[in-house]
């Protein structure tokens, strides 16, 4: 299943609606970093809210993702880990040191606004 990423202002937000395979991780990898370079975004979101559960292979490939995007200029924001997903990536040893996560897409967004050097403000 694709994952959908859209563009917000200079940011790309890619919202996972369902459990994904290791294939569409990899789909999303290459997505979001072709994206970060062509449409010359500033900042990614990836809201894993929907999912119950994140495996190693899932966590390495958000870690992949927030580094690739670093090298390529922007940041990025894991929003929506439920509590009982960080539980069992605790108990698991599983990290995403290096990798900034916020508690939902507003405080990505406003974590994006302050990392962001150059926020698109009208008037400014």
């Amino acid at each position: 299943m694709e994952v959908p990423v859209l563009k917000q202002g200079d940011y790309l937000i890619a919202s996972i609606q369902s459990a994904l395979s290791d294939q569409d991780l990899v789909q999303l990898r290459d997505s979001i970093v072709q994206k970060v370079g062509k449409l010359r975004s500033r900042g990614v979101i990836v809201d894993v809210t929907v999912l119950d559960v994140m495996d190693s292979f899932a966590t390495r490939t958000l870690r992949d993702i927030a580094h690739m995007i670093r090298l390529r200029g922007a940041e990025t924001v894991i929003v929506g880990i439920q509590p009982e997903v960080a539980f069992a990536m605790v108990q698991l040893g599983l990290s995403l040191e290096g990798v900034a996560c916020a508690l939902d897409l507003e405080e990505g967004l406003a974590y994006l606004n302050r990392k962001s050097p150059k926020s698109t403000k009208k008037g400014a």
